[in-house]
């Protein structure tokens, strides 16, 4: 299956706010390698999903860089959680571009093997790990598009954004792709 690029803008949204609180089927974590919480929205989602989720990640017994990991939402509204564990920023040449991109086809690979409607994303990486945001963003949009245009599932492809300078990367990106023709 192929889909035309001009198909699939419906198919993305972008939001700005807290992901714990997306109704989606799955929402993804940017995560330790641990996957035993931390600091932004690893730490937002283990503290919204309750004792439940560490108790179930424990027993995952880690995560490598790169690859994701899938537990239940717990006290999330969503149903899923996909934990990702993305690339501390070096230079660049590192591989971390691969490794982000290997975060994000392997939520949405997750997705689709559990018949997933929605999905949220974080901005993997560009926290305390040091992404440079526009390279990020850049990655996650055009990750997301090209899956898409192979799959039907996700339905829904959510960047959920919490800074509002995120929110404006991700939606010049998207504009990119999908001019509005105004």
């Amino acid at each position: 299956m192929h889909l035309d690029v001009e198909d699939l803008s419906d198919r993305i949204d972008i939001l700005k706010g807290d992901i714990t609180v997306l109704e989606v089927d799955m929402i993804v974590n940017a995560a330790h390698k641990s996957l035993l919480g931390g600091g932004g929205v690893d730490g937002a989602i283990h503290r919204a999903a309750g004792p439940g989720l560490v108790a179930e990640c424990r027993a995952l017994g880690g995560c490598p860089t790169g690859e994701v990991r899938l537990t239940g939402g717990h006290n999330l509204r969503a149903r899923y959680i996909v934990h990702a564990v993305g690339p501390i920023y070096q230079d660049g040449r590192q591989g971390e571009p691969d490794l982000l991109r290997s975060c994000y086809e392997g939520a949405l690979r997750l997705a689709e093997q559990h018949e997933v409607q929605a999905i949220a994303f974080p901005c993997i990486s560009t926290g305390a790990y040091g992404y440079p945001k526009e390279e990020a963003s850049q990655i996650a949009v055009e990750t997301v598009v090209n899956w898409l245009t192979e799959h039907k599932a996700p339905r829904q492809v959510i960047f959920c954004c919490f800074e509002p300078i995120d929110a404006k990367l991700y939606r010049k990106r998207l504009d990119a792709i999908f001019p509005s023709g105004d």
